[in-house]
Order: C-alpha cells, then sequence, then structure tokens
C-alpha cells in the first residue's frame, strides 16, 4: 500500500482585508458627512439626523442638495474609485504564483509557477531525498537506500494547489503577508519497507535460543534456553517513515527481547525422560526371541523437537531396528522402498520389495512409550513381526514420470572446513527428496535447524551493516543457492526466494539465493503433473545439484539485464581483535528474466528483480584519518635535595 502523507498550508487573512476596506470606508466617507452635519448645525440650519431612506431626501427647500454633500458624495466616488485601481495594482503587481516566503524543508519556492516550484524542489531536495538513511542496530550501523524501501518525495504533489489566482481578499493577502511552511508530499511503499526492514532483522537479529537435551554416548545433559534480542519490525518501519527527509541523524532502531518459547519446567521434564531413556537398555522380545536396544543405540535414535512450548521427544526407527537386526535376522526378510538408479544419466526405477519383519517405524513408537519407566520388567517391548510394506512401490515410482533429467547447476566455493561440514550435511538431507506434483520444497524443512546436535559447525555469515561475522551454519547459503538455481532451470514454480542482503561474486547476480532459520526460507513448487527426483554431489569445493521428472518445458534460460542504481561501498576500519577483513561490493539493483522456451518459441517469461546493499570495504587497523591520540609524556621526577 503507498500512502501519500501532506501537511498543506491554509490562508486566513480575508478578514482583516474586509476589516481593513471597512475603516478606510468609514474615514472616507461616512467620517466626513458626520462633520459637515455637525457643522451646519452649529450655524443653526435644521437638520434631520435620522438616517435617509435616500441620498434624494436630503434637499434644501428650493429642492436643491446642499453644497457639502455634492463634495462629499464626489470625494467618496473618488476615494472608491483611487482605491480599486490600487487594488487591481496590487492584484496585478502580485500576478499568480505562489505566495511570496512559501518553503518546503527550507527552500524557497514564492512567486514561482507549480511548474517551477516542482522543478526547484526535485533539483534542491532530489538529492537529499534519495539519500541512503543511515540506521543503527545495537552498535551496528545499516545503509537503507529509499528507492529500494519504498520511500520517495512527490514533488509535483507537494507544491500543486499551492498557486493562488484571482481577485479573491484571501490571495492577495496571503500574497502580501507571505506564506507558512508547505509539508512536503512523502509516498510511503509500506509492504516495500517492511520487506526491507525485514532484512535489516534477518541480519541483526539474535533469537532466542531454546533450551535443548544433549546426549553424548549415555549422558543427558541440558543447555539452557538464552533471551535473544530482535528488531521491533513494526516500530522500526514507522520510526523510518516519520525519519524519511525529517532528518538527517542516524535513525536508532528499537530492540526488544525475545524470550525462548519452551519454559524451564518444560526443559527440566524433558531432560528427565532423557536421562531414563539412556539409564538402561530397552529388553525387546520378537516372535519368541529376547533382545536388548543397547542404551548407546537409543541414546543416537533419541532427539526433541520444540514445539508448542514443549521438547518433543522423537526416535528414529531405522536405528533402533538396525540395533536388534543380527538377533533377528532368522525370522525377517528385508524390504526396500522403490527408489531411481540415475548413474548412468537417466533415471531407472529400482523396484521396491515386500519385506517381513520388525517395521522401524512401529518398534519407535513402542520403545517411545517405555522411555520414562525404570526398570527392566517395566521397560520391556514385545514387538509383532508382520508385513512391512514399502512407502513407495514400483509401480507407484513408474506413474510419476520421473524419466529425464531436468536440469542440473553445479555451484563452486573456496574450500574451508566448516564448508565442507554445513554444505555437506545440507545437501546428504536434499539428496534422494521425492516432490509429488503440488507439493512445496522448504529448504528450512529438509535441512533443520543449524545446530550441532543436527551437525553443523560455526561458519560466516553476513551480519548486520553486510559485515561477514561468525555462527552456527555459516556456508548453508550455498545449498540454498545450488537447489534454487537447479529448481529456476527445471521450470519449477517460485514461492520463496531470498537474495543475499549483499552480492558474494561467486554467485551470479540475483540467481542466488539465502535462508535464516526463524526468519526466512527458501521455497518451490511442483507445479508439473509429475514428481521431481532431487540428487545431490557434494565435494570439497563445489555442489552439484540435479533434478529429475518430465520437463514441461523445452528450455529455461536466464537473461540478465544491466545493473541499475549502483551505489559506492564503503570502508570500515576495525582495530579490533575480532575483526575479519573483507572486500567491498557496490550496492545495485539486476532484473533477471526466466524465459520458458517451447518448440523453439517463448511461451512464457517472468522477471525477479534483486537489490543488493553495499558491502563495506573492511580493514581491521585504525582509521587512518583519524591522529592517534597522543601518549602524555610522563612528569620528570625531581632530583637533588629536597627543600626545607
Amino acid at each position: 500500500m503507498r500512502r501519500p502523507f501532506r501537511g498543506k498550508a491554509s490562508y486566513s487573512g480575508e478578514a482583516a482585508i474586509a476589516s481593513a476596506w471597512l475603516g478606510l470606508a468609514h474615514s472616507t466617507f461616512v467620517r466626513p458627512i458626520l462633520a459637515r452635519a455637525a457643522q451646519h448645525t452649529h450655524r443653526g440650519l435644521s437638520v434631520n439626523t435620522s438616517s435617509p431612506t435616500s441620498v434624494v431626501e436630503d434637499v434644501t427647500e428650493d429642492g436643491h442638495r446642499p453644497h457639502w454633500l455634492r463634495t462629499t458624495l464626489l470625494s467618496v466616488g473618488g476615494a472608491i474609485l483611487a482605491l480599486g485601481v490600487v487594488y487591481a495594482a496590487l492584484v496585478a503587481a502580485t500576478g499568480d504564483g505562489i505566495p511570496r516566503g512559501a518553503t518546503v524543508l527550507g527552500v524557497d519556492i514564492g512567486g514561482q509557477s507549480e511548474a517551477q516550484a516542482a522543478a526547484t524542489l526535485t533539483r534542491v531536495l532530489g538529492p537529499r531525498a534519495s539519500a541512503e538513511i543511515d540506521v543503527v542496530v545495537g552498535t551496528e550501523h545499516v545503509s537503507v537506500v529509499p528507492a529500494d524501501a519504498g520511500l520517495s518525495f512527490d514533488a509535483a504533489a507537494t507544491v500543486r494547489g499551492q498557486v493562488l489566482h484571482g481577485w479573491q481578499p484571501s490571495a492577495l493577502w496571503a500574497k502580501l503577508t507571505g506564506s507558512p511552511a508547505i509539508q512536503p508530499v512523502i509516498v510511503i511503499d509500506e509492504a516495500t519497507l517492511a520487506k526491507d526492514v525485514g532484512l535489516i532483522a534477518a541480519d541483526s537479529d539474535t533469537l532466542a535460543q531454546e533450551p535443548t537435551v544433549v546426549l553424548r554416548g549415555t549422558t543427558a545433559s541440558l543447555n539452557p534456553g538464552a533471551v535473544g534480542r530482535v528488531l521491533d519490525q513494526a516500530a522500526s518501519v514507522k520510526l523510518i517513515a516519520a525519519s524519511y527527509l525529517a532528518t538527517a541523524e542516524s535513525v536508532v532502531l528499537p530492540q526488544v527481547d525475545a524470550a525462548p518459547k519452551v519454559s524451564s519446567a518444560a526443559a527440566a521434564q524433558a531432560l528427565a525422560l532423557a536421562t531414563s531413556a539412556v539409564s538402561g537398555p530397552i529388553p525387546v522380545v520378537v516372535e519368541g526371541i529376547s533382545t536388548t536396544i543397547p542404551a548407546a543405540a537409543v541414546a543416537e535414535a533419541l532427539s526433541f523437537a520444540s514445539a508448542n512450548g514443549v521438547l518433543t521427544p522423537k526416535l528414529d526407527g531405522v536405528v533402533l531396528r538396525a540395533a536388534i537386526a543380527p538377533a533377528i535376522a532368522s525370522i525377517e526378510t528385508l524390504g526396500n522402498d522403490a527408489t531411481w538408479d540415475v548413474s548412468s544419466g537417466v533415471p531407472v526405477v529400482v523396484p521396491s520389495r515386500q519385506g517381513h519383519g520388525v517395521d522401524p517405524d512401529q518398534l519407535a513408537a513402542d520403545v517411545l512409550t517405555v522411555l520414562g519407566r525404570s526398570g527392566s520388567a517395566s521397560r520391556t517391548v514385545t514387538v509383532t513381526v508382520g508385513t512391512v510394506d514399502p512407502k513407495l512401490t514400483t509401480e507407484q515410482a513408474v506413474a510419476l514420470g520421473v524419466v529425464e533429467q531436468m536440469s542440473s547447476f553445479k555451484q563452486n566455493f573456496p574450500y574451508a572446513a566448516y564448508r565442507v561440514q554445513n554444505i555437506g550435511q545440507a545437501a546428504k538431507r536434499v539428496n534422494g527428496t521425492l516432490l509429488l506434483p503440488g507439493q512445496t520444497f522448504s529448504l528450512n524443512d529438509t535441512i533443520k535447524e543449524r545446530t550441532v546436535e543436527n551437525g553443523y559447525t560455526v561458519g560466516y555469515i553476513i551480519g548486520p551493516g553486510g559485515v561477514f561475522k561468525e555462527d552456527l551454519g555459516g556456508g548453508v547459503s550455498t545449498s540454498a543457492t545450488t537447489v534454487w538455481t537447479a529448481a529456476f532451470y527445471a521450470g519449477l514454480a517460485r514461492v520463496h526466494v531470498q537474495a543475499h542482503s549483499i552480492w558474494i561474486p561467486r554467485y551470479r547476480e540475483g540467481l542466488e539465493a539465502t535462508v535464516a532459520w526463524g526468519s526466512f526460507d527458501m521455497s518451490f513448487r511442483n507445479d508439473t503433473t509429475h514428481a521431481v527426483y532431487i540428487t545431490t554431489d557434494m565435494q570439497n569445493t563445489s555442489l552439484t545439484v540435479t533434478m529429475w521428472g518430465t520437463k514441461a518445458f523445452d528450455e529455461v534460460q536466464a537473461q540478465s539485464g544491466a545493473r541499475y542504481n549502483v551505489r559506492p561501498f564503503k570502508t570500515i576500519y576495525d582495530p579490533l581483535p575480532t575483526c575479519h577483513a573483507q572486500g567491498g561490493e557496490p550496492g545495485f539493483a539486476i532484473d533477471v528474466y526466466r524465459v520458458f522456451i517451447t518448440g523453439g518459441v517463448e511461451v512464457k517469461r517472468e522477471k525477479i528483480t534483486t537489490n543488493y546493499r553495499p558491502g563495506p570495504e573492511v580493514i581491521c587497523t585504525g582509521d587512518p584519518s583519524i591522529p592517534p591520540t597522543p601518549t602524555p609524556t610522563p612528569t620528570p621526577t625531581p632530583t637533588g635535595p629536597v627543600p626545607q
């Protein structure tokens, strides 16, 4: 929604002008008439001082008007004519235009036409209206580009209706006495501004840390939650809008505490359950065969998910079943789901097979019911053996239409141990994803929260103001970029794709993506009539993502426009030992078009616009333009005899 804000000057001098005219008329002809009447009374003449019905009534006995009356009437007529001439001269002298002294944010536009005034304001205030707004989040400075944030100054609307015309007393009064300041018309695209503030929050927020249960071996411990500090986005939108063109000072955005959703009591309850769960093995009876799930296997299979203010336990049935597999091998026939072998470059269905034995999901559900109990008798689980049907049969796999490569994209990256671990962990979770027609792929849901427990480590991410900082899961955005670009060329529907706030040169401009847990996701929808099977190939310096299915188009192309709205980067000097040097990148906007081609003919085109903020250059030294603080010279210690 675009909302114009305007304060318009008003004029109220008409009463003053009317009063002035009445006073002038009174002094010109009313007062002289009364004075003449008084003179004739003193001469012995009888004068009727009551108001006549007309001037004709006031005559002498011989039928003629008195000489003094004729003189007075001629004087009055002349005075009125003179006043009219003066008024006309004032109207002609002041002319049509904005009243003198009228200003907009200190810029004088008095006497100008609307077109002239709009041009003056555009020339003088235009640079100020497009200048970056410095906002402060905590201790970090972030630049907000008005054009990117949906903020603009409308010079034409500001002066519209301010020009006064004609003979109205109010118009003349305003022209003679001057005009109060005219408020600028500012247009605010609230949705765009809110989106820009959301990007600032994604870079600056420190989210609340939910308490987590940690299992190392067979020892359970609790990592307590921590209060986070996040941007008050609604208040920040209002503050930036109110500050635009109103001040040149930095705008300090408000932050608020973000408390964990899981209470201490709920976390303590989860810890007690975990401690009981790994306190000993779980006895299992299968078709008369007694075996156990070791405590270490229970610990490996057990995890807790934060939802609705509690930590909910979850068991991996595959891990539990593997722990008892040797003991029950004689009574089991393993089965498997259908899948695809893509090693030849063409997907080939690997048939499903029905199994007979223990269902991993049922085993997990049965074991979950006894985790909180003590004593082996009360923790014993009796498991039934039966037919284990595949979740995806051969017939179903064939019908899904996974018959060809739809797209493949390889993203290179510089080697770093944290990248290999984090990107590799994400790639492992994405590999083998089957997206049915109409389903939406969510990267956050697929690769899970970036925690140590989920296999992630500390790496570099973009922080406030475009300065890189360390955090868990750094580098995962490479997986977001690679998966999205493969989906782009496969022609799948874009649901939510967020580019980095600053451009990172190893990525193609406008055709890359990032994610932030708890802030925004990367998602796309399978809008084809067939399934899409996703595979990954992870190397130490590259990730390749391939989409398999049935092409809806012969080809999908990416066509990039030229950069526009280019802004220079700034240089930051940081002498602190925590500084991480980085090169600067300009801010700019770019349009990328996704072009769909069938039979050599373009059938559809999508425009994707990306706005990058300038990425600062960071130099890990003190600012050379600031002279160092001189070291004080110590006062010499006096020597010689102490004076008495």
